[in-house]
């Protein structure tokens, strides 16, 4: 899962990408563009349930699923004509599978803002129309090359009817996954639209603001959409946590009255945005993660490990995680009758714990 992180110049997109990474590889001043080049992290999705089914199993080692983050230079208005560092960083972010955007809503004097005000509305539609306005473009050139071919083809014809389609609802200031039909996707897919990706915001709030009502904030934002994603994040606060152990973070985030990391949310939302989730599997070797859409099929998980696997599939033992952790591993889960015997058709739920048959 590639995620790239979007947002006005000094908004906190540094800050927040070295929290995420746990390190300061990349660099987080406060002044505009200190971005040049796009920063790259892997980062392990935290997952408390690795740890007490490794220790139900007594496996060796954990693997955790992980996410891909890339923090670009911030995007100013006019990005789109080449404004600041403009169309070279919005051709970057044509390769995410989704794009979290950071808004800033904590209020600091010695933080420098690019428009001089606190507006995290206006801040949000400037993002987004700059990644409008590049659609359009791109969109345009596609209708141009498709116009001639569309006079003789009728699949071009059609595909020519939804492009002019969107073009107006572009213009209009919709985002392309809010307007495209899914059964229209199939003409936009090698078009890498930035609006058709998903979104998920980033509400880079003041400590105090932790606590607030996903709802509250997307008023703030000015998000209508229900489906949309709007974690609270302090990037300040999850500054201040790299490079502690995790029962030192435990014990501080139970001083600041918080349960998990905004981070935590963070990765979560992202992964709920592109609909997927993950199963693992467990031995004695190693307890790992594996990132899977929602509602694959066991084959198609166990084609995640491996390809073969898939096409040589016959039978999955299944059994919940917790099942597992309670029983004390496979032995005592099979002796109380909690590991199932699943076929091809069985959709995997998130936290299954899997066990292939195949043969090969």
């Amino acid at each position: 899962m590639k995620v790239w992180i979007v947002g006005l110049p000094n908004v906190g997109k540094s800050t927040l990408f070295n929290a995420l990474i746990k390190n300061y590889t990349a660099e987080a001043a406060n002044f505009p563009f200190c971005t040049i080049e796009p920063n790259v992290g892997i980062v392990s999705v935290h997952d408390v349930r690795l740890e007490k089914i490794r220790a139900a199993v007594k496996g060796q080692k954990i693997i955790p699923a992980t996410c891909e983050f890339i923090d670009i230079a911030g995007i100013v208005e006019g990005a789109s004509q080449g404004e600041g560092l403009g169309n070279k960083f919005l051709s970057h972010i044509r390769e995410a599978n989704a794009i979290l955007q950071v808004v800033r809503v904590f209020k600091d004097g010695d933080v420098i803002h690019v428009n001089g005000k606190i507006d995290p509305k206006s801040d949000r539609e400037v993002i987004n129309s700059e990644l409008i306005l590049a659609d359009i473009e791109t969109l345009e050139k596609r209708m141009m090359t498709n116009q001639r071919k569309a006079r003789s083809d009728k699949e071009a014809q059609k595909a020519q009817e939804s492009y002019e389609k969107i073009f107006q609802l572009l213009n209009d200031w919709k985002l392309a996954n809010e307007v495209i039909p899914h059964s229209e996707q199939e003409y936009y897919q090698d078009l890498h639209l930035l609006t058709n990706k998903q979104f998920v915001y980033a509400a880079n709030v003041s400590e105090e603001m932790m606590d607030t009502p996903e709802a509250e904030l997307k008023a703030i934002l000015g998000i209508e959409n229900s489906s949309v994603r709007v974690v609270p994040i302090c990037a300040k606060l999850e500054s201040d946590m790299i490079g502690m152990e995790e029962s030192e973070r435990n014990e501080f985030l139970q001083e600041m009255w918080l349960i998990t990391t905004g981070l935590d949310n963070l990765i979560k939302a992202s992964y709920d945005s592109l609909g997927l989730q993950y199963y693992f599997t467990a031995g004695e070797k190693e307890v790992r993660a594996w990132t899977i859409p929602v509602g694959a099929t066991a084959p198609q998980a166990a084609g995640v490990i491996h390809t073969d696997f898939e096409k040589w599939f016959i039978k999955a033992d299944v059994v919940h995680w917790e099942d597992l952790v309670t029983f004390s591993g496979w032995s005592g889960a099979k002796e109380k009758a909690k590991v199932r015997l699943e076929g091809k058709d069985y959709i995997v739920q998130d936290g299954d714990v899997m066990l292939f048959k195949f043969n090969n």
